[in-house]
Formats: C-alpha cells, sequence, structure tokens
C-alpha cells in the first residue's frame, strides 16, 4: 500500500512553491540519527515527579534531565518493553503492542525551508484509516475508534485509526522541555491517563470553559497555578502573555489520514491545551448540525457512493474535495451499513498559519518514510521561527497500529541544528 505521493505534488505546485523538490532531494549523501521511540504508558509528568518515580523524583522536581538516570544502552528497549507488557503504569496493555520502534531522522535546509525525513518500521499493514459514521437504517453513527478507546476494548467497535509522526519544537523559551521533553505536556486527567476527566468536571472548570473545550488535552505546567493539577488553570490574560513571549511548543504532526493525502502537515501548538493554529486545517468535519453527513463519495471515480466495513485496510477511504467528493444526497438510497470518511480533505481550503507546512509519506515493504517541509522564517504568533545557524529542542513521537494518545511511542529530546552542531544537524542544500 502506498501513500498518495501524487496528491503531494499536486498540492506543492499549487500551493507555496518550493526551493527544493523533497522528492529529488538525494537523502543518501545526508546523515541518519537513529532515534530510539518507546511505549510510555501511563507516565505522566505527575507521576515524574512523585514518590512513585522510585529514585529519581528529587532529581526530576529540581529539573534535572530525564537522561540524568536514563543513560544506558538499550535504556529505551527496556523500558518500553516492560510498559508494554502491563508490568507497571500500564492498566490496559494494547495486544502485540511494541515496546520500542527506532526512528531514523534526517534533517536538511535550504533558503527557504527545512527538510525532515523519518523513517519507521511499522506493526504490521499501515493504518491510512480513520474513524468513520455508519448509517444503521436511520442514523449516521461513529463507528471506529483507537485500541486504547474503552468501546474498541470492549469489542463494541473495530480498531480503526491512522498513523502519525510527530514532533515538538522548543527555541529554549519552554522551561525544562531540553531536560523533559515531552513528559512536560502528558498530565493526569488527559485522555487515557489517571485520574481522567469527566465530562462535568470540564464542564465546571473556568479556564476550559473560557477556552471552550471540552476535554483535558497536552499542556505545559506554566498554564497552571499548580504545574500537577489541571484544574488549577491561569487566567486567558495570564497564558496569552505567556504565549506572546514564546513560551509555548510548535507541534507539527504528519498524519496518514487527514493530511498525506493532499500534502499536508498539520500545524499546532502546546501550552494551556494543545491546539491547532489559526486558520484552516487540511481536514474538516464531515458531518453537519443535522448529524448528516456533508459529503459523499463519487461513484464515477471512487466506484460506490460509500464504503462498507469490508473496506477497512483493503480500499483508501480519502473524501477529497476537488477530487472524488460530492455533497451528500440524502435521497441516494442509503441502507444499513453504508460508511462514510468522518473527515473531507482540502488542500486548497486550507488556509492561514494552520496550512503553512507541507509533507508527504510512502509506505513500502513495511515501512514508512515522511519528508516533512516546514518553512524558515515564520512570523505566525503561533510558530517557532526557525532559520540557518538555529539550535531546537525537539520530541518525537510516532503513532501506528491504530493507536492514539499515549499509545505512541516517544522518546528523549534532542537538539536539532540547521547548520550548527547538534545531535541532529541539518545539512545545507546546495
Amino acid at each position: 500500500m502506498k501513500r498518495s505521493a501524487v496528491f503531494f505534488v499536486l498540492a506543492t505546485l499549487g500551493g507555496t512553491a518550493l526551493a527544493a523538490d523533497p522528492a529529488k532531494i538525494d537523502w543518501s549523501k545526508i546523515p541518519v540519527v537513529n532515534v530510539p521511540l518507546f511505549y510510555p504508558g501511563q507516565s505522566s509528568y505527575e507521576w515524574l515527579l512523585s514518590d512513585a518515580h522510585k529514585g529519581a523524583a528529587k532529581e526530576m522536581r529540581r529539573g534535572d534531565a530525564c537522561t540524568f538516570c536514563h543513560d544506558e544502552p538499550d535504556g529505551e528497549k527496556d523500558i518500553g518493553n516492560n510498559l508494554v507488557a502491563g508490568k507497571r503504569l500500564e492498566p490496559t496493555p494494547p495486544k502485540g503492542k511494541n515496546g520500542h520502534i527506532d526512528l531514523k531522522v534526517q534533517a536538511a535546509f535550504d533558503d527557504r525551508n527545512a527538510y525532515l525525513r523519518f523513517q519507521w518500521k511499522t506493526n504490521g499493514k499501515p493504518t491510512g484509516d480513520y474513524p468513520a459514521y455508519r448509517f444503521d437504517g436511520k442514523e449516521w453513527k461513529p463507528y471506529g475508534g483507537p485500541r486504547l478507546n474503552a468501546d474498541v476494548r470492549a469489542g463494541k467497535q473495530p480498531a480503526i485509526y491512522e498513523d502519525r509522526v510527530s514532533v515538538m519544537i522548543d527555541d529554549g523559551k519552554v522551561p525544562n522541555f531540553a531536560k523533559q521533553g515531552c513528559w512536560l505536556t502528558c498530565h493526569d486527567g488527559e485522555r487515557d491517563m489517571p485520574k481522567q476527566a469527566t465530562k462535568e468536571e470540564v464542564a465546571a472548570n473556568p479556564l476550559l470553559s473560557a477556552i471552550k473545550k471540552a476535554d483535558v488535552r497536552k499542556y505545559l505546567p506554566a498554564s497552571r497555578n499548580d504545574p500537577t493539577d489541571w484544574k488549577s488553570g491561569k487566567s486567558v490574560e495570564e497564558i496569552s502573555k505567556i504565549k506572546a513571549e514564546g513560551g509555548f511548543l510548535d507541534l507539527i504532526q504528519w498524519r496518514s489520514h487527514r493530511t498525506n493525502p493532499v500534502g499536508g502537515v498539520d500545524d499546532g501548538y502546546v501550552l494551556d491545551w494543545r491546539h491547532f493554529d489559526a486558520g484552516k486545517n487540511h481536514f474538516a468535519s464531515n458531518l453537519d448540525e443535522k448529524k448528516q453527513p456533508k459529503f459523499m463519495f463519487d461513484a464515477a471515480k471512487y466506484g460506490t457512493k460509500a464504503m462498507s466495513a469490508d473496506d477497512f485496510g483493503k480500499k483508501e477511504n480519502f473524501l477529497i474535495k476537488g477530487s472524488n467528493a460530492v455533497p451528500f444526497d440524502p435521497n441516494a438510497g442509503w441502507k444499513e451499513g453504508d460508511i462514510l470518511p468522518q473527515y473531507v480533505l482540502s488542500a486548497a481550503d486550507a488556509s492561514g498559519s494552520a496550512a503553512d507546512n507541507k509533507g508527504s509519506g510512502v509506505w513500502k515493504d513495511g515501512m514508512w518514510t515522511v519528508v516533512m517541509v516546514r518553512p524558515l522564517g515564520l512570523t505566525n504568533a503561533d510558530d517557532k521561527a526557525l532559520k540557518a545557524g538555529g539550535v531546537y529542542n525537539v520530541g518525537f513521537a510516532v503513532h501506528d497500529d491504530n493507536i492514539t494518545s499515549r499509545g505512541h511511542h516517544v522518546g528523549w529530546v534532542r537538539s536539532l541544528g540547521l547548520g550548527a552542531k547538534a545531535d541532529i544537524e541539518a545539512v545545507k542544500l546546495p
């Protein structure tokens, strides 16, 4: 199964011109850095600082780096294998989940863009599928979900989710990120974490109500009065000041379903929540206010107006405006079991800061190869501006095997230098 390199070329031709064609970069001349990633279980920021983190809580509280203790060879492998087995910090171990993976990272840049190339082996077939809506004869209802979802674990829904690779970027303005990485963003109260917040708790929370959010997502300790309590959010004005001073993490994500088919990589940031950047994403909800789909497949191009349950994992199910999508017709003779994607995709609709990044991904012989393209010198209020000579703290994560939230693989922070000395040194292109 190969993933839509054609759409990437069309999207880049139709949008901002690239200084270099990523497909023509000679990656054999770019150094490869192996970044081991491991399954983290429920190892939250709160756990990191607690006495349960035996022998290290004191060091974490004073701001020491994770690698102060975890510096042994194959340490990531040992940690991940223990956690995924459910020996600790994992109440619901996903069956067959790898404890660790190796992420191969390469970096290059020119006068206009930074280029990041990733390769990793998947646990079985690639998952470019995404949860959808199924017609039950009367209504369109959610169908499928990630493997940690309670209904999926109970066998009430099939395991369906897209593969992803993510990069967090810090320019040195987020306290302790260089030392403790993405654990600053992972907290009790979030989805699939200890003490997951209820809808009632979220609705009663002043900060989450003010920013109109219905659950707890990644956040930085600086956004809370008590860094270990998600309920203790600072005021919107205080958080805006932190953001204006650069105290947020850039978060860019390549997604095999929601961005790859249209050549995109979504752009977001983490501060008081995990936000998308201003503007419009490459993907939008395919459900209207009446709980009916907005678009269906063009049968002349897709072969049928809808999918079936048997199509998942066998047939690409991207619903793309301007390509294979047409407005939904409620009188088209829908039958029980018809399925339509949860999102409709569009490169043309993507706009603003949310549409800064581009990317492409291809799965072949058991391995994803993904290239992200990030413009240099962005001036948006929700972006970290990359520039030649700059060095940045970066954290990587990979989601595969029909899983999301804490079910990813993560690793220790690395430094990325654009023509500067760092763990990962981006090579200047001719």
